[in-house]
């Protein structure tokens, strides 16, 4: 009697659940800041709080990228590198919105008075240029252009989000002048992550 053969079990695909969770994770801080502004219960400045919760945001969305490999390397866990390009492409998106906010909005589109903050206040310049630097890093985060331009030297270019890191905690602390503790507690986490790609730097084998 010909024995019976038992098919494969279909494979699991780990970001089944991965990338929509994060997809509607990172957009339900959206949907509470756009209730908040229907409902009237952003505080007695809703604008300066939808800009700050905008530029947190995006803050938190770049140091969750930054942390990908170094959670590979130190845990053995994959789940923020499989979805680091959402999480980077999350920042820049959140960036995109805390500036807008500020253009249209705070400065109500008034190109004397933007151009008389990006000369005059140090905080608005650095912003403006972490976000500027945000921009190619966006736009070469599909699979196409990273083929295009090669694995070695798209990694050097994304390496720049460590600067943009910098340059936005700057803007943080610089922004909110008197209390900086929370700008300086995000400031760790970045020296950390800092820290951790020098040494594999400094530890990777040799040819």
């Amino acid at each position: 009697m010909p024995s019976l053969s038992t098919a494969p079990a279909p494979k699991r695909n780990p970001d089944a659940w991965l990338k929509p969770g994060v997809l509607i994770g990172g957009l339900i801080p959206l949907l509470v800041l756009g209730v908040g502004a229907a409902r009237g219960t952003l505080g007695a400045n809703p604008i300066a709080e939808v800009l700050n919760q905008l530029g947190l945001l995006a803050l938190i969305f770049l140091i969750a990228s930054l942390a990908a490999t170094p959670t590979k390397r130190l845990l053995g866990r994959t789940e923020l590198l499989r979805v680091r390009r959402m999480l980077g492409l999350f920042a820049f998106f959140y960036a995109s919105l805390h500036l807008l906010t500020y253009v249209l909005l705070d400065r109500l589109g008034a190109p004397g008075t933007l151009l008389e903050d990006l000369l005059k206040r140090p905080f608005i310049s650095v912003g403006f240029a972490a976000w500027l630097l945000l921009v190619p890093l966006a736009i070469t985060s599909t699979r196409t252009l990273v083929k295009r331009l090669g694995f070695a030297r798209w990694q050097r270019l994304h390496r720049l989000s460590y600067l943009v890191a910098v340059l936005a905690l700057v803007h943080f602390v610089w922004r909110v002048k008197k209390d900086v503790s929370e700008p300086l507690a995000y400031g760790v986490v970045v020296l950390v992550l800092l820290a951790l790609r020098l040494w594999t730097w400094l530890h990777r084998p040799t040819r």
